[in-house]
């Protein structure tokens, strides 16, 4: 199955795309949509969404997971974030794939092991889950996390396999087992 996870924002969209097959997960495809610096905001809304409606042309995803509103600093911030979910919609809604809303903590959650996970954490657990290297950029990480949230959390009608399980752990824990890998790798080298 491909998921598309769309982390969307109204200077910068993220998307990612994972196949999963069975308990195998691979990234497909990741990066960020970022309209030319001073377009008006319709403008801005406009590009979201044709670059996407041509990236769900081209990826095929049978899901698609976007970030659900949250609150935001503002009421004009959260206005604006609206819009660009509204444009992200637009975008993939021709695709005729399900689209499913994921709450920013349950993507924490699911992917790190803890709801208030700092980005990092999650940028990295993103990393390890897919088996990447180098550096993803903030917002296509965010994607990812959002696509393999869905994963985790999507039911499987008719499959014989069981769900994608994740380990869950507390930040904590987490963040002192990378410190260990991080030493064991020192070590070795």
């Amino acid at each position: 199955m491909r998921i598309l996870g769309i982390d969307p924002g109204s200077l910068r969209t993220g998307y990612g795309a994972i196949d999963v097959d069975g308990r195998a997960l691979t990234a497909v495809a990741y990066g960020t949509v970022a309209p030319p610096a001073g377009l008006a905001l319709g403008a801005r809304l406009t590009f979201i969404a044709a670059q996407l409606a041509e990236l769900a042309r081209d990826l095929r995803p049978e899901l698609i997971a976007i970030e659900s509103l949250f609150t935001a600093r503002s009421p004009r911030a959260a206005l604006v974030l609206g819009q660009a979910r509204g444009a992200a919609l637009v975008g993939v809604g021709s695709s005729g794939a399900p689209v499913v809303e994921m709450a920013p903590a349950a993507v924490k959650s699911a992917v790190a092991g803890h709801g208030r996970a700092p980005k990092a954490q999650v940028a990295r657990a993103v990393r390890e889950l897919l088996q990447l290297s180098g550096k993803i950029g903030a917002d296509a990480s965010d994607a990812l996390a959002i696509a393999l949230s869905a994963a985790f959390r999507r039911p499987a009608p008719g499959a014989t396999e069981p769900r994608l399980r994740v380990r869950r752990v507390s930040a904590r824990d987490a963040w002192t087992e990378e410190l260990r890998r991080e030493a064991r790798a020192a070590r070795r080298s």
